[in-house]
C-alpha cells in the first residue's frame, strides 16, 4: 500500500466533499473493518478498525458488552418477550446473551481487571491482509454511502450557521412557482411566498438572497431563501456602510412592502456621526447600490427617536407633520396642513401604513379642521369602553316603596 498516495486520496477526498481528513479516514475504518467481517468474521459481531496513516498498519478489534448474570433474560422472560423484536430487547436494562456480542464480568476481568458491567471490551483480532471480491464491495458500498451522509451533514451544518445571512446565488431552473439557486455547495429554493412582487427571475441570473432557514429531508438539506424578508435590507447595508459594522451606526426597525416601497429607522452610538448621511452615502452611492440590488424598490430612511411624537412625525417623511397627539391605546392622531395629507397619507394609504409598521403605533392622519371631530370621536370612544357600574338601590328607597 502507497501509504503518500493514500494519504493524498484521503485529503482531496476531504476538499471536494467539504468533510473534514478526520472523517473520511473514520469512513474508510468502517469500510475495512466491514470488509474484514464479510471474510473472517462472524454474524453479530461488532468489528472496529485502526488505520495508522503514516505507517500504513491496520489493526482489528472485537467489541463486546460485559454484562453480569442479573442482566440475562431468563427463558421465561425470552417466552414473554417472544413477540417483541431483537432492538427493543436490547433498549432495556436486560439483554439475550449472544456471546459473539456480550462478555460475562467473570470473563472479561481475566482480559481487564479494572473492566465495569456495562462498558465494552476490545479484544485485539489477528491483521488479514487479503480480502476476496464481495468483501471489497461491501467496503466500496460503506465508503459511497457514509461520504455521502458525511457530506450531507456538513452542508446542512454549513447552512444552519449561515441563517439570517444573505448569499449570492445563480438561477439554475424555475420549477412551477418556485426558483431554484445554485448557492455553492448545494441548491437553495426561492418559494412564490418568498419573492418580491413583479420580479421576474431568468437562468443563469445573479441574486443576493437571504438565507431563511435549513431543513433537513429524506432527498436531502434544503435551503429555504428569501428576497421579501424585511432583514435583506439591513444586511444589503450592513455591505455597503461601514459605519454600521463599527456599530457606530444601528438600524433599529425596518417596514416594508417588497417590490413597492421600504422604511428604515436609523440611530447613531457615537456623537459626530449623521445616521442618514452614513446610509446614504456620498452623492447617495450607498443607498442606491442597495435600491439597485433590490430592483428599484424605493427606500425612506428616517432618524429614530425615543420621543414618539418625534419618531411618529419622522416616520410619516416625506409629508410634513403639524402636530402630533399622543392618545390611549398605542394610538396617534397626526395632524397634517391640507397641501400635505395625500403626502402623509400616501398612495392607497402606503406612507401612514408602512409609518404606523416602523414606529409600533396606531396612526390616524386628519387635517386641522377635522382636529375636533377625531378628538370628540376619541373621547366618545373612551367612554363607551369604560365599564358600566350597576345601579344600586338605596334601602330608603325599598322602604319608600313599601
Amino acid at each position: 500500500m502507497d501509504i503518500k498516495n493514500f494519504t493524498s486520496a484521503i485529503l482531496q477526498i476531504a476538499e471536494e466533499k467539504g468533510i473534514t481528513p478526520e472523517k473520511v479516514q473514520e469512513i474508510i475504518e468502517q469500510a475495512i473493518a466491514a470488509a474484514y467481517k464479510k471474510d473472517y468474521g462472524k454474524k453479530g459481531q461488532i468489528i472496529k478498525a485502526k488505520l495508522e496513516p503514516v505507517s500504513g498498519q491496520v489493526k482489528f478489534w472485537q467489541v463486546k458488552q460485559v454484562v453480569s448474570p442479573s442482566m440475562i433474560l431468563t427463558e421465561d422472560e425470552l417466552k414473554d418477550l417472544k413477540e417483541k423484536r431483537e432492538k427493543e430487547l436490547e433498549r432495556g436494562e436486560k439483554v439475550r446473551f449472544n456471546p459473539e456480542k456480550h462478555i460475562m464480568l467473570a470473563e472479561a476481568k481475566k482480559i481487564n481487571s479494572k473492566i465495569k458491567t456495562g462498558e465494552e471490551l476490545s479484544i485485539p483480532l489477528k491483521t488479514e491482509e487479503s480480502y476476496g471480491r464481495i468483501a471489497a464491495q461491501t467496503a466500496k458500498q460503506v465508503i459511497l454511502q457514509r461520504i455521502r451522509e458525511a457530506e450531507r451533514e456538513a452542508i446542512l451544518g454549513e447552512y444552519k450557521s449561515k441563517e439570517g445571512e444573505i448569499i449570492s446565488g445563480i438561477v439554475q431552473r424555475i420549477e412551477g412557482k418556485n426558483v431554484f439557486l445554485d448557492i455553492g455547495k448545494t441548491l437553495g429554493v426561492l418559494p412564490k411566498e418568498e419573492q418580491v412582487p413583479g420580479e421576474f427571475y431568468r437562468p443563469s441570473q445573479r441574486l443576493k438572497v437571504y438565507i431563511l432557514k435549513t431543513e433537513d429531508t429524506p432527498k436531502g438539506p434544503l435551503i429555504f431563501l428569501s428576497r421579501s424578508y424585511p432583514k435583506i435590507i439591513s444586511k444589503l447595508f450592513e455591505l455597503e456602510v461601514p459605519e454600521i459594522q463599527a456599530d457606530q451606526v444601528q438600524i433599529k426597525s425596518i417596514a416594508r412592502e417588497a417590490g413597492s416601497r421600504s422604511k428604515i429607522a436609523v440611530a447613531s452610538s457615537q456623537e459626530g456621526i449623521d445616521p442618514i448621511g452614513s446610509m446614504v452615502g456620498q452623492r447617495g452611492t450607498r443607498v442606491t447600490a442597495v435600491i439597485s440590488e433590490l430592483g428599484g424598490e424605493k427606500i425612506d430612511i428616517i432618524k429614530y427617536s425615543e420621543n414618539p411624537v418625534e419618531y411618529i412625525k419622522n416616520a410619516l417623511s416625506p409629508a410634513k407633520v403639524e402636530e402630533v397627539k399622543i392618545l390611549p391605546r398605542n394610538r396617534a392622531l397626526v395632524i397634517c396642513p391640507e397641501d400635505q395629507l395625500s403626502l402623509a397619507i400616501g398612495k392607497n394609504g402606503q406612507n401612514v401604513r408602512l409609518a404606523a409598521k416602523l414606529t409600533g403605533w396606531k396612526i390616524d392622519v386628519r387635517s386641522p379642521s377635522a382636529k375636533e371631530v377625531a378628538e370628540t370621536e376619541e373621547v366618545k370612544e373612551v367612554e363607551k369602553a369604560k365599564p358600566k357600574k350597576s345601579p344600586r338601590k338605596s334601602k330608603n328607597k325599598k322602604q319608600s316603596a313599601k
